[in-house]
């Protein structure tokens, strides 16, 4: 088992739509593709096509045989393939070094495999994984479209939590608890270091006083809730299904919306399962507590799918998504009584030359629709409103003695 494999979240990869594809490093990669059928295939060749592997997707099961010899390579825990909900892709994962291969739905990770082969360790065997070169997708499988190529194999599992160079510890690098920061993508690297600062934090008294304008009925933050009821479902008015875009910056043109957002979500809200456009992002929890809830695909099915993980970001907690990886998910704050608030940064890749600027989300009865990453409010008016309806809030204690008068008036 290999540290952290580079794939994750930085790596080479290109995008496909070629029926003859060659790996970017010979006997290594991820093939990505989606399929509309109930079966698809394509052969690993090596050089001259004399040996190679062929995969086979049924709904039923993968089927990987080696050519020359007719052996089939037997998963005995595979009983399915293909799926049978919209927006499913697929992958299969080459890897000489470690003679083994996986294969698997929706985002290419340890934690979506659905087939998973283990060679015996022989010389024989690496010199035969590493003569592969080219992808052949089969001439009749024209339901198949090949979407990405990614260089490196499927190692390990992959760290939710991003740590600085100064914090990561030997411990750190051996249990594979956390990615370092020079892992991520260049684009991440670059909204890391701007958001995980010391000092990018909030004050005490700003917390309190945005709690306060969630709370209070007439303050903006509590107007500005309620008018967003009906934003992801107009027939379906859901308070619940809100929360707060406050937007630091301008949209430069790199990122889907305004690259940095701060998001404060009251108690019990949450958002819909939605995607990023496929940019790079930082998320980094700036107060209170957010649960994500990630999956391995946007599943446009009434019934949906279950999500792959669950996971708690605690305050400072830093995670991370990149264009192949964490795409999906859905945020909530399931904290009874203290607002989360968190800063999301968002940016496309260099290359990305076809920018998405939206976020596609799951609405009513599995429907997929478009959200616009919008803002409620720039930062520094957003600030300024706070602390001025906290300081021309009622004084509670002239309130309190108000009352205590008027009860001694009454009693004497």
């Amino acid at each position: 088992m290999t540290f952290i494999n580079p794939n994750y979240p930085k790596s080479k990869a290109i995008l496909l739509n070629e029926q003859n594809i060659n790996l970017i490093v010979h006997g290594q990669g991820v093939f990505i593709f989606k399929n509309e059928s109930n079966e698809c295939s394509f052969t690993i060749y090596n050089k001259d096509k004399s040996n190679g592997l062929r995969v086979h997707f049924t709904l039923d099961a993968v089927r990987v045989k080696e050519l020359l010899n007719e052996s089939e390579l037997i998963d005995e825990t595979n009983n399915h393939g293909l799926v049978d909900k919209k927006g499913a892709y697929y992958w299969f994962s080459l890897d000489s070094q470690n003679q083994q291969l996986f294969a698997g739905i929706g985002e290419s990770r340890i934690d979506n495999i659905i087939y998973e082969y283990y060679f015996d360790q022989t010389e024989s065997v690496k010199l035969f994984l590493e003569s592969l070169v080219t992808i052949d997708i089969s001439k009749d499988s024209l339901s198949l479209t090949s979407l990405r190529l990614l260089r490196d194999p499927i190692t390990s599992s992959i760290p939710l939590l991003v740590k600085s160079t100064n914090e990561l510890t030997m411990d750190d690098i051996a249990k594979n608890d956390y990615l370092p920061e020079s892992n991520l993508s260049l684009m991440s690297q670059k909204l890391y270091n701007c958001v995980s600062g010391k000092k990018f934090i909030l004050e005490p008294d700003f917390i309190e006083a945005i709690e306060y304008n969630i709370r209070t009925p007439g303050c903006w933050c509590y107007n500005k809730l309620l008018e967003k009821s009906t934003e992801f479902d107009p027939k379906k008015p859901n308070l619940l299904e809100t929360y707060l875009r406050i937007t630091l910056g301008q949209n430069n043109g790199e990122s889907p919306g305004i690259p940095y957002v701060m998001e404060i979500w009251p108690p019990n809200h949450y958002s819909p399962i939605h995607n990023h456009g496929g940019a790079n992002a930082i998320i980094r929890v700036l107060n209170g507590t957010i649960n994500v809830n990630l999956y391995s695909f946007l599943c446009e099915d009434e019934e949906g799918i279950e999500p792959f993980n669950n996971v708690d970001f605690i305050k400072d907690n830093i995670t991370w998504i990149s264009p192949t990886l964490n795409q999906v998910h859905q945020l909530r704050n399931i904290d009874q009584e203290n607002t989360c608030i968190t800063v999301q940064c968002y940016m496309y890749d260099t290359e990305d030359k076809d920018h998405y600027d939206y976020f596609d989300y799951i609405g009513d009865k599995g429907k997929k629709y478009k959200f616009e990453p919008d803002s409620d409010m720039d930062f520094v008016k957003f600030k300024e409103l706070m602390f001025e309806q906290w300081n021309n809030r009622p004084n509670k204690d002239s309130f309190i003695k108000f009352i205590i008068n008027l009860i001694n008036k009454r009693i004497f």
